[in-house]
């Protein structure tokens, strides 16, 4: 596994995402939802990887659009962290890429659209696309 880290623009949330290729391999997801498109986040995660959120204060949690999916945000500076869902086992979701320290690797991000699909596709589609998540340690939000 390959690590890079990153960090919110306050610097209070630090992110490590560990991936089975180099940056240089991902094409981050752009979603093409109001509130994603307002903030330009695109989102970066493989099946195979694994992301770890470090934050000394407690991190905010939004929903949006459909409600399905969870936004893991830094308290102190707004900053969108990761989109993620909860799992009964576990936590699973995208970074948001713009964090990376070396986000200048990432090749340009692709246009998705999870608003067309319905609510169990969504689900079915991040399961197939999203990785594990660790939150100081715990996979659960």
């Amino acid at each position: 596994m390959i690590s890079s880290v990153g960090k919110c623009s306050c610097g209070q949330t630090k992110v490590i995402i560990s991936l089975p290729k180099t940056l240089d391999h991902y094409s981050p997801r752009a979603c093409d939802c109001d509130f994603c498109i307002s903030r330009n986040i695109s989102y970066l995660s493989d099946p195979e990887g694994k992301l770890e959120i470090k934050s000394v204060e407690a991190l905010d949690i939004q929903k949006q659009g459909s409600n399905q999916a969870s936004f893991i945000t830094c308290n102190g500076c707004k900053s969108v962290i990761a989109a993620s869902l909860q799992l009964e086992n576990k936590l699973i979701g995208a970074l948001n890429s713009a964090l990376l320290s070396n986000v200048a690797l990432l090749q340009g991000a692709t246009t998705v659209s999870p608003k067309a699909l319905g609510a169990k596709a969504k689900i079915e589609r991040w399961q197939t696309v999203w990785l594990n998540i660790k939150i100081n340690g715990n996979s659960r939000i």
